[in-house]
């Protein structure tokens, strides 16, 4: 039983009735707002909510023709895009189970997937995909291309037997936590748990969600289906995009009013504007913007060269998945660009709090969205509880509870609640305690050495050490236009900023004292990466531990 120490609840909120599902979303909106502009695929024009609807139902109906009934797991793998969001919405509105699986997944997870998920149905973006399916033990696999096809199709009679018999309460995703260690886990979302999650962010956010934006963001990811299901229940025109490689050449011709990012493709997009901008007026600008985000205050419409590449209009960005540096939540700032830090877990189906726009504190993830509370233990570990909790995990992880006798669950996160805001502090298993029985939180450090532009990636070491280090990747293109200018040997040098800068937020015993650049870089391929981007820190620190020995042995203690 959890011992609480500090709680925040905010208000009642948005709950659907025992017989809505996620597919009430959209029929909804369709009765509501038939000419109303919803999804688009990519820089196309968006389908009207009618049509849309239209669509849903007739890939739901080929989706029955083919056998698909209520309570099958349907795997689906592929980057986001229109044909994503069709098969998700027609598979949940049979009552039928998404288990969605990350592109970028290798043969064994996409394997362990399948077996763990027992699914029977598959469907692939690519031919390549598909393949990779088959290898994993599936059967008969639809590509997107054929399955974007049945979207042109009939319509059952039958279908609304079928789409009113699905509840609230039933299974709606296996979102399998790719996890920092071990397999990973398939954690059930019923469609109450993401219905709640997606409205109760639209309603914490005011008018946001009613305007244009493009979404990157993986629908793999339990993030990028929160959002997908936020942008249709609030009305958003939103042009569905396979990634940020996509995204951010789009972002001039789209003009969006709102983004929701991960701080990883943040801190990409920053590298991509600071070629626009001269060092003296970026650091002009985080400044000015640390100094607006001081008071929530509505973002500053600025004319500049930033601002146009990111579309000229766009306001708010909603950023969760991982901790976001201040100084880059500045620099957006100070180009008129607002960051709504959020903050989630798969077992909560993403939101537990998010930052409202009027209500804007820089450095915290904002308030607990409305219906949800959340509280510290005497630990320090942060609990939360609500309607959106996962009801437990699937097949081999069946016996785990993601919540304790109380009702809590257990986020495995850090953090303090300072006047019904939370602020994260880190992660329970990653802090790392030095031989002296210092305690360090390695992810600030490690986002803030991550802004240098040839930095790729960074991990900090020290957990039973006399001192701590860090690894450093290289972003391999910027790293060699840089050594075609300068000497190789003040690469080091330039590192050693991005470490001394990161060590300015910390104590001395908690500082970097060393740091090694190492060959290659950590990646989902190689499994050094989650498929949402966190460090494996085991498995990284198992690849590099003879740099890691050399660290130790040729630093002066």
């Amino acid at each position: 039983m959890a011992s609480v120490t500090d709680r925040s609840v905010t208000g009642n909120g948005f709950e659907p009735s025992a017989t809505s599902s996620l597919y009430t979303i959209v029929s909804d909106a369709a009765f509501r707002h038939p000419e109303r502009a919803t999804l688009a695929d990519g820089e196309s024009a968006p389908l009207t909510c009618a049509e849309f609807d239209r669509q849903v139902r007739a890939t739901a109906s080929a989706l029955l023709d083919r056998q698909v009934a209520a309570g099958d797991r349907v795997v689906v793998l592929g980057r986001t895009g229109l044909a994503w969001a069709l098969l998700d919405l027609a598979v949940l509105a049979i009552g039928a189970v998404v288990v969605p699986v990350y592109p970028t997944s290798s043969a064994a997870q996409i394997e362990h997937i399948l077996h763990d998920s027992g699914s029977t149905y598959f469907a692939a973006e690519t031919a390549e995909d598909a393949e990779r399916l088959r290898a994993a033990g599936a059967a008969e696999v639809w590509t997107f291309a054929e399955t974007a096809d049945w979207a042109r199709g009939e319509i059952r009679a039958d279908l609304a037997e079928h789409t009113a018999a699905v509840r609230a309460d039933d299974l709606a995703m296996l979102v399998y936590t790719s996890g920092t260690t071990g397999l990973s886990k398939g954690c059930m979302i019923t469609h109450r748990n993401m219905y709640v999650s997606s409205a109760n962010t639209v309603r914490q956010t005011g008018e946001l969600f009613d305007g244009v934006t493009a979404l990157a963001l993986p629908l793999s990811h339990v993030f990028g289906q929160t959002m997908l299901f936020a942008c249709l229940f609030g009305g958003a025109a939103t042009h569905l995009l396979p990634g940020i490689p996509e995204l951010v050449p789009a972002l001039p011709r789209l003009r969006p009013t709102f983004l929701a990012l991960i701080p990883y493709a943040l801190e990409k997009i920053r590298k991509h504007c600071r070629a626009l901008v001269s060092p003296e007026m970026e650091k002009e600008a985080v400044v000015t913007g640390l100094l607006r985000l001081a008071e929530p205050t509505p973002p500053v419409v600025v004319d500049d060269p930033v601002a146009a590449a990111l579309g000229g209009r766009l306001r708010y960005v909603i950023c969760g998945g991982a901790s976001l540096d201040d100084s880059t939540a500045g620099f957006y700032a100070g180009f008129g660009t607002v960051i709504l830090n959020c903050y989630g877990l798969t077992e909560a189906a993403t939101a537990v709090t998010v930052s409202a726009p009027e209500t804007n504190r820089l450095g915290t993830v904002g308030r607990p969205i409305p219906g949800t509370a959340v509280a510290i233990a005497a630990d320090g570990e942060v609990l939360v509880s609500g309607p959106h909790v996962s009801p437990g995990y699937w097949g081999a992880a069946g016996a785990q509870r993601p919540v304790d006798a109380e009702g809590w669950l257990h986020t495995g996160d850090v953090g303090v609640l300072e006047d019904g805001y939370l602020r994260i502090t880190g992660r329970k298993k990653e802090i790392l305690v030095t031989s002296g029985g210092k305690n360090v939180a390695p992810t600030p450090l490690e986002d803030r050495v991550r802004l240098h532009p040839l930095v790729s990636n960074c991990m900090v070491v020290g957990e039973g050490r006399a001192f701590v280090t860090a690894l450093v990747t290289l972003d391999a293109e910027r790293a060699e236009k840089w050594l075609r200018e300068y000497p190789r040997r003040d690469l080091a040098t330039a590192i050693r900023s991005a470490v001394d800068d990161a060590n300015s937020l910390v104590s001395r015993p908690e500082s970097i004292r060393e740091f090694r650049i190492v060959a290659g870089d950590f990646t989902v391929a190689n499994g050094l990466l989650t498929s949402s981007l966190k460090l494996r820190r085991a498995a990284i620190a198992e690849t590099y531990s003879a740099d890691i020995d050399l660290l130790y042995s040729t630093t002066r203690k």
